[in-house]
């Protein structure tokens, strides 16, 4: 049972991290230069970290949501 437990850490914390950092990927291809003000670039970074940050944790929670759902699919059927 320890080792279940184990697994589903490993497994949540490692579809957080990539997910975090395909959004941080992605989020490059925006242009925020209309929306930031000069000598902001420090904040302008730190604003797109937590946007990463947010929206990787969002995708990962649905995507590993979707995981625990479909292992517990059959038991609907048995």
């Amino acid at each position: 049972m320890d080792h279940y437990f184990a697994f589903q850490s490993a497994t949540g914390l490692i579809s957080h991290i990539f997910f975090i950092g395909i959004s941080f990927y992605a989020l490059q291809a925006v242009m925020p230069d209309a929306w930031i003000r000069k000598n902001r670039v420090f904040q302008a970074q730190l604003l797109f970290i937590l946007l990463s940050i947010a929206i990787g944790s969002a995708v990962s929670n649905f995507f590993l949501d979707i995981s625990y759902w479909s292992r517990q699919l059959p038991g609907l059927f048995s």
